[in-house]
């Protein structure tokens, strides 16, 4: 009996699915609600079933059918995703699809430069990115939506697998200027009386205040900004200090004006940036040849639109 359906199909069905709306799964899939509302109309009439109750406050619902259907279109989508690996096998070839998200704050500074180097040398490759914050990266990492996350180790769930690539200690970014800019190193209590521009974003501003609470100090906050070009500028424009564990190689800050980094010279606890994908036995060529890419690219000697300043290292797995 001939097949009158397509993995497109599938994939469209399984985004609804988990989604619950026909809006938010078409953003994820990056295609219109049309197309998506299409295709589960096609499946419903093909198979004689209906996968979804329409609710108008609520969005969609699977029904108990549906949620059957679900778990089965779920297997297939993985075994047709086999197909590529073995087709890499029998080509030698690295090829399919690949989902990559970013932490928000490290994105423009490491992607660009990880993907071009991995695309060029796997043309076969269909890579997808996505930046984001680090709980909307687990949330995706759970739900499929992203094969692996560069990000930090903040926050990561036991069912979440985290290999260490380089270890990022805390600096003090300041104006020249700035009182402290000339030191060789700062101490946590030297900022603490000083006004701080902190980055207020998920994870990363816990993990800031907590360097100051391990001290048993108390920061100065003077501004808060989720933006962290808007940190740098406010920074080199003299309205405080700022704290960051990516040392750009762009030392101006987005207005032109120019930025000083200091090492903190207390024993705080750095940022390890790596790669974080969900705990499996099983991991798809073109995801395991993403990893290589990144373990030769992210080392200390030269990490992706990092300078490497004084104490940032190569982390030991």
């Amino acid at each position: 009996m001939p097949l009158r359906f397509t993995l497109r199909q599938l994939e469209y069905f399984v985004a609804v699915g988990e989604a619950g709306s026909i809006a938010e799964a078409a953003a994820r899939v990056n295609v219109s609600s049309p197309s998506l509302s299409t295709a589960i109309s096609q499946l419903e009439a093909e198979f004689g079933v209906q996968l979804f109750v329409r609710q108008h406050a609520q969005g969609l619902s699977l029904t108990p059918g549906g949620r059957r259907f679900y778990v089965a279109a779920k297997t297939v989508l993985e075994r047709g995703a086999a197909l590529h690996d073995i087709a890499s096998d029998i080509s030698e070839q690295v090829r399919g699809p690949i989902h990559v998200g970013c932490l928000v704050t490290v994105a423009p500074f490491v992607l660009p430069e990880i993907r071009k180097g991995f695309v060029d040398a796997n043309p076969e490759v269909d890579f997808r990115q996505q930046e984001a914050h680090q709980g909307d990266l687990i949330r995706m990492l759970r739900r499929a939506d992203i094969d692996v996350a560069l990000t930090y180790d903040l926050e990561i769930p036991p069912d979440v697998q985290f290999e260490p690539l380089l270890t990022l200690p805390p600096h003090a970014l300041f104006s020249p200027e700035h009182p402290l800019a000339k030191r060789k190193s700062v101490t946590l209590k030297a900022l603490a009386d000083q006004p701080l521009i902190l980055l207020d974003l998920p994870a990363s501003r816990e993990y800031f205040m907590s360097l100051f609470q391990a001290a048993g100090l108390q920061p100065t906050i003077l501004e808060r900004t989720a933006h962290l070009p808007m940190v740098r500028s406010l920074v080199a424009n003299g309205f405080g200090y700022g704290l960051l564990n990516v040392p750009s190689m762009n030392v101006d800050a987005p207005d032109g004006k120019p930025l000083c980094y200091v090492p903190i010279k207390d024993d705080a606890r750095p940022m390890n940036l790596g790669l974080a994908t969900i705990l499996s036995e099983r991991k798809s060529r073109v995801l395991t040849a993403f990893g290589e890419h990144c373990r030769a690219a992210i080392t200390a000697a030269s990490a992706p639109g990092m300078t490497m300043l004084k104490g940032v290292a190569r982390k030991k797995a």
